[in-house]
């Protein structure tokens, strides 16, 4: 298969590449990339004038459910949200039933994915159980994502075995013994009568496990980080050359707990949204740098998991057909982050950290591809989603900046 992209602003941060130009594909991967490249006989031709051309994004945080919650999100449908939202590749985390924890799941996963799935599919494995077995079977780092180790003597031992594989070892911040609490511990929290979680929850174990990362020298990745306490930690620990990098949900980029005052549901997450402070630290994290890529931490529940009291309900809400727009219309279109960091955030960043292909528009790299239309307008509407998931706190939101379309392996699968 042949298609050349002609016409379209390529930003490809890899190359350095950020000025109009064609992309040529040769079966499934690309052949060049240049100005006023002439279509061979018998290749499709798309027009990309006044869009955007970039590397695929990469989600490196996703819960797909399967196997065992197959009614909250299947690896089909949770793939098809990310093609919706722009990605061309997942990392799925591994609180499955059963636990990846073992070969049989993870080859159950990529089976499922090479059937079902159209966008790339990425194993997470679980951090406390058969790290060489889940490494051969093709996991790409291992994680606690979900429930927080808080044995630090296991936490260092995971980190020792998964040194050979190269891979990250993904930590969810959060001690168990300071973080029952239904939203952020504050102000808000306070003259709302909900349970708080103090900051210190996420920054007690995020010291812990930079000190753990330093004494053994794996890489440590912190998940969906969300307080200015913890941003202080990384930037720290990196000037100091500790192999520590950190991911940022769009959510705690975005909001605080303020939103929690409607007592809607679909506000509630684990970290939780946090306060102002807190949201302007990430936020300057993620422009200089601190803050290596954007992930969704798309976290599906059945309706009546969220529905009843706050207090009650999960924790999680959806975000792979959500991200990409919010980002472009909030962050970007305003001026507070320039597109092509965006376009590294989510694309260059995932692809370095998990050792992945993608993340680059070079000469025989696969042709995994978002095209953006930043004048696209949108509205979030729930029920139109993808996903099986329908917990969101942008429902009603309206602006201006999209995917058009997702190219995997130079096939779309989204438009």
């Amino acid at each position: 298969m042949n298609l050349l992209i002609k016409g379209g602003r390529v930003v490809d941060p890899a190359g350095g590449t950020d000025a109009v130009q064609d992309v040529w594909i040769a079966d499934g991967r690309i052949h060049k990339v240049g100005r006023g490249l002439k279509a061979p006989a018998g290749a499709e031709t798309l027009d990309a004038t006044g869009k955007v051309v970039c590397p695929g994004f990469i989600d490196m945080h996703v819960h797909l459910r399967e196997p065992g919650f197959e009614y909250k999100e299947t690896i089909a449908s949770g793939t098809r949200a990310a093609a919706a939202g722009g990605f061309t590749a997942v990392a799925c985390m591994a609180n499955t039933f059963p636990v990846n924890d073992n070969r049989a799941v993870t080859d159950y996963i990529l089976a499922r994915a090479k059937v079902e799935g159209v966008v790339r599919v990425y194993p997470i494995g679980a951090v406390t159980r058969n790290l060489a077995e889940q490494a051969e079977a093709g996991c790409v780092a291992f994680s606690d994502d979900g429930k927080c180790v808080m044995n630090a003597e296991l936490y260092r031992r995971a980190m020792e075995y998964a040194l050979p594989f190269g891979v990250p070892v993904i930590s969810h911040a959060e001690d168990c013994d300071l973080g029952h609490g239904a939203m952020h511990e504050g102000f808000v929290s306070t003259e709302l009568g909900l349970s708080g979680q103090p900051a210190a929850a996420e920054e007690v174990m995020v010291a812990r496990d930079i000190i753990l990362a330093e004494l053994t020298g794996a890489h440590l990745h912190v998940a969906h980080i969300s307080t200015a306490g913890s941003v202080r930690l990384v930037r720290d620990a990196k000037a100091r050359g500790v192999r520590v990098t950190a991911e940022v949900t769009p959510h705690h980029l975005l909001l605080t707990d303020e939103v929690v005052r409607s007592y809607d549901s679909s506000c509630k997450m684990a970290p939780p949204l946090r306060g102002k402070r807190d949201v302007e630290a990430c936020l300057e994290a993620l422009v200089d740098g601190t803050i290596d890529c954007v992930a969704t931490d798309h976290a599906p529940h059945a309706l009546s998991e969220k529905e009843g009291e706050f207090a009650e309900a999960a924790n999680g809400i959806v975000g792979l057909e959500t991200a990409v727009p919010l980002l472009l219309d909030r962050l970007v279109r305003p001026g507070v982050l320039d597109l092509p960091t965006l376009v590294t955030r989510f694309s260059t960043g995932p692809a370095r950290l998990l050792n992945l292909p993608g993340g680059s528009l070079a000469p025989g790299a696969a042709a995994d591809i978002t095209i953006l239309d930043l004048e696209r307008t949108w509205t979030v509407d729930p029920a139109a989603f993808h996903s099986r998931g329908r917990s969101t706190p942008f429902a009603g939101f309206t602006g201006t900046g999209a995917p058009w379309m997702t190219l995997v392996g130079g096939v779309t699968v989204a438009s």
